[in-house]
């Protein structure tokens, strides 16, 4: 498959990537209401899209990619209250709501640095988009598919279904979801149980308000994504993303009010990535099981065994096809962590090794084989981003790697061009595209200073012929889990186990 291809969840159907200005891609995903701490099942989402943020950019386009902050009026659809999650945490947490969205706005940046995800173009916030989003709802009454009750504005379903296909993202039904929603606080303002909130009015005890032609209030969740990704990618646009959780309501609120204000679909293709289980169970508060990502790298969880790195994580999460559903386990991430180990050190193999200078390959066969792998990753990438098949083949090349270096495999079985087709082949994939990181790196590299600093005393009591402390810090360090091997041509590595 020679050109990018994606599965387009609105159509159902894997589609040629034709971005709207030829050259250019425009890329939206949807944020975290920082509301509270990011968890395991939102490290998926923006890995997941951090990955193909890569890849466009490796393609060429000039990516512009938005992704939101939701610190206002996400308040929930289905509860018995129209409750702003930023302002009740602000509550219980005695804090004003922007500090309260400030501190889990840091923390949401800290967990992304650690999975070395790249920022995004432009990170809007809810709050500071206010004026484009009564400017919205106010075009969508004008236009008459809204309508205002004591305060509240509410979008008519019923009347958009009439002329446009309702539910086509999320394969509901209009007639079905006017049987199953249920009767709820507020529902006898409006038209149709379906219709949904573009603004609310702020009862008086509520904190976050704005004032609009309506009277003081705040807006609606859905909203606000069609209000910012509209300013900044325009009225259509090719990728929007998010989690399969978010297909029903919200995306397919954003189609329908999109559709009414710009009198057009807002997005070419629709991308969603699939759920992460724990343990078989979806994960949620009912059961239990939410795993903060503080705590999955201090392992402070009653379900972890023990801490996990972030680039283990973001390797477990790339090993599986993003539409797949995503198990997590203890033995899952544990296997993650060894497959990650050896395939990382065949990349540190294969960097240390001398190229050959043979034009032509000794092993025709073994030169081809290679030759495939490395060239299969780009189709496999431009098949739906996929991957795991990408790994997959670099898995292939590990053995090759390590056969050269002990012998098994002559150095000159390969030839030159080969060679360097896999050493680049490791590089912009794995490195480049999967963003992956060596397990040494964190933070700001502090662990791999300390740790560089100690094996370069070791090597000097060496040579100070000082076994005693050399032996020392090599068996301490192997308490700690940190393994030191002398090479044959004097160098000395290391590695975490």
């Amino acid at each position: 498959m020679s050109e990018l291809h994606i599965y387009n969840s609105y159509t159902r159907e894997k589609e040629k990537f034709v971005p709207s200005v030829p050259g250019h891609a425009g890329l939206y995903v949807c944020g975290p209401t920082v509301s509270g701490e990011s968890h395991l099942g939102h490290a998926r989402p923006y890995i997941t899209f951090d990955v193909v943020y890569r890849y466009l950019n490796h393609l060429g386009y000039k990516v512009r990619y938005v992704r939101n902050i939701t610190d206002a009026g996400h308040f929930e659809e289905e509860g018995r209250e129209a409750v702003d999650k930023v302002a009740e945490k602000a509550h219980l947490e005695r804090m004003e709501p922007m500090e309260l969205v400030q501190k889990y706005t840091n923390l949401f940046h800290w967990g992304m640095r650690l999975f070395n995800n790249v920022e995004p173009n432009i990170e809007p916030t809810a709050t500071g988009h206010v004026i484009e989003q009564i400017q919205m709802i106010q075009d969508i009454i004008n236009k008459g598919y809204a309508y205002e009750v004591n305060g509240s504005v509410y979008f008519d379903v019923k009347k958009y279904a009439e002329k446009y296909p309702y539910g086509k993202l999320s394969g509901r039904k209009i007639d079905e979801l006017l049987e199953t929603t249920r009767d709820l606080d507020g529902q006898d303002e409006k038209r149709n149980k379906v219709d949904f909130a573009l603004w609310k009015k702020a009862p008086p005890e509520h904190i976050m308000r704005w004032i609009s032609p309506w009277g003081e209030g705040f807006p609606g969740w859905h909203i606000e994504c069609s209000a910012m990704s509209s300013k900044y990618l325009g009225q259509v646009f090719d990728i929007h993303g998010g989690g399969m959780d978010l297909q029903f309501p919200h995306h397919e609120s954003e189609i329908a009010q999109s559709t009414i204000a710009h009198s057009c679909a807002p997005v070419r293709y629709w991308m969603h990535n699939n759920m992460i289980t724990i343990n078989g169970k979806k994960m949620g508060k009912s059961y239990n099981n939410v795993i903060k990502i503080t705590e999955l790298f201090s392992g402070n969880h009653p379900l972890l065994e023990q801490s996990y790195h972030p680039m283990v994580v973001r390797f477990y999460i790339l090993q599986t096809h993003y539409r797949s559903t995503l198990d997590f386990s203890n033995e899952a991430l544990q296997a993650s962590e060894k497959a990650f180990r050896r395939l990382w050190e065949a990349y540190e193999v294969l960097q240390k090794l001398s190229t050959p200078s043979n034009g032509n390959a000794a092993d025709k066969e073994l030169d081809e084989k290679v030759n495939r792998f490395c060239n299969e990753c780009a189709d496999f990438m431009n098949d739906d981003f996929n991957t795991a098949k990408v790994l997959a083949n670099l898995f292939e090349l590990a053995p090759i790697i390590n056969g050269i270096k002990g012998g098994q495999i002559k150095q000159n079985a390969l030839s030159t061009a080969t060679y360097q087709l896999m050493l680049e082949a490791f590089k912009t994939y794995l490195v480049d595209i999967l963003g992956m990181q060596p397990l040494q790196v964190q933070q700001d590299g502090k662990i791999d200073k300390v740790l560089s600093l100690l094996v370069e005393m070791r090597k000097d009591a060496k040579a100070r012929k000082d076994y005693a402390t050399s032996d020392l810090i090599r068996n301490k360090l192997a308490e700690a889990g940190v393994m030191i091997k002398d090479e044959k041509d004097g160098s000395v590595s290391w590695t975490i186990e």
